[in-house]
């Protein structure tokens, strides 16, 4: 809950409506057990569509790995504004994509690490190869000093922007306490942010940007195999 709400009356309600429900422990936690391994292959759709829809897909951290943080700016830097890598090499330079970006998910016992991009079909070999491109520069040669720092300082303002939003608090809120079992306090999360160092990003990235390649994707390919853009 978050607004503007009095903390001692909203705890007297939850307990009321729990009372009344019958009161019962927690559920133990399930064990999830090992996730699933890794196949990497391609699915393809075709699909007469306009557009063509391409994920390359790998691995992730898990939500309680102290490596998110870091993952987080590698993210933001590599796919997750304009100023991005991916966005300034397969859309701005080339103008090969309409839609390109990266993004991560964290589960309780793994996560995802995926590459999007939207683009006409007959692209779609080459907007793969590049992508792929530049993901293996990051893993060669790391980011530079100046896209860490800036993609910790868009991470920190988005941060502070989301207190502005009563939902975006709330959502925080309930996360933190589902996911995390634990509200850290914005101050704590800023400063999570801005003690990533280039190395911890450099080393998240040899990490989980080499680990094995699965590829989905929809689109009027008219048969055309894509299985070799993981090779």
């Amino acid at each position: 809950a978050a607004g503007n709400l009095d903390h001692d009356e909203v705890v007297a309600m939850v307990g009321r409506a729990f009372r009344e429900d019958g009161a019962r422990a927690p559920a133990p936690l399930r064990d999830a057990g090992s996730p699933p391994p890794m196949v990497c292959r391609a699915v393809v759709e075709d699909r007469p569509t306009e557009q063509a829809h391409v994920v390359l897909g790998a691995p992730g951290l898990a939500r309680d790995d102290d490596r998110r943080y870091a993952l987080s700016v590698l993210n933001n830097a590599l796919g997750g504004g304009m100023s991005s890598r991916l966005v300034q090499e397969v859309r701005e330079r080339r103008g090969l994509a309409y839609s390109v970006y990266s993004y991560s998910s964290h589960h309780a016992d793994t996560g995802v690490f995926g590459v999007y991009a939207g683009c006409a079909p007959k692209r779609t070999r080459e907007v793969l190869d590049l992508c792929r491109a530049v993901v293996a520069d990051v893993v060669a040669h790391g980011l530079t000093d100046e896209e860490v720092r800036r993609a910790k300082g868009q991470l920190r303002g988005g941060v502070v922007l989301d207190l502005e939003d009563t939902g975006a608090r709330m959502s925080r809120i309930g996360k933190s306490e589902l996911s995390h079992r634990e509200l850290l306090p914005v101050e704590e999360t800023l400063r999570r942010i801005e003690a990533v160092t280039p190395d911890d990003v450099r080393a998240v990235a040899v990490d989980v940007l080499t680990r094995p390649l699965a590829l989905g994707a929809i689109g009027a390919f008219k048969g055309k195999d894509l299985e070799g853009a993981l090779a």
